[in-house]
């Protein structure tokens, strides 16, 4: 199995995880949503700021070499996942529930993402239409969702 295949796996696992998780804690600081969110801000921190640190100065895995289009994309990016966070975190505060809102979610992120990435690196052949299937079949199954939702 390719490295990649087992880091999209840690993805969807971690992911698929995260919205119910999250719920749970929002419930057990008594609908807490904004401190959910601050717990989630520490996480991101240690995660996303100290570990990085660490193997950047530690086994130099890469230099320590920025420059400024790629720290404000970067950085631009780390805001669309935070920003993303507060809205699941809102979603369930406003009465969602995670049995509906990480499909929802989850199913829409993909479809956003095929738009954006396929207007900034255009494939080098036309997709097949088994992948626009599938990416409609994506849509139909967030609209089952959200119309038949307990």
């Amino acid at each position: 199995m390719k490295l990649w295949v087992l880091f999209v796996l840690g993805a969807a696992l971690t992911w698929g995880a995260y919205v119910p998780t999250l719920h749970h804690g929002q419930n057990l600081l008594n609908r807490g949503a904004l401190r959910a969110f601050l717990c989630v801000g520490v996480a991101y921190f240690m995660t996303a700021v100290v570990v990085p640190l660490v193997l950047l100065v530690g086994p130099k895995m890469e230099p320590m070499e920025f420059n400024a289009a790629g720290v404000s994309w970067a950085t631009f990016a780390g805001v669309l996942g935070a920003a993303g966070a507060l809205c699941v975190i809102l979603a369930m505060k406003a009465g969602g529930s995670p049995l509906y809102v990480a499909p929802l979610v989850f199913a829409g992120a993909p479809i956003v993402n095929v738009l954006i990435s396929t207007a900034w690196h255009r494939p080098k052949t036309t997709p097949e239409p088994w992948f626009w299937l599938g990416l409609a079949l994506t849509a139909a199954g967030a609209a089952l969702v959200l119309r038949f939702k307990p």
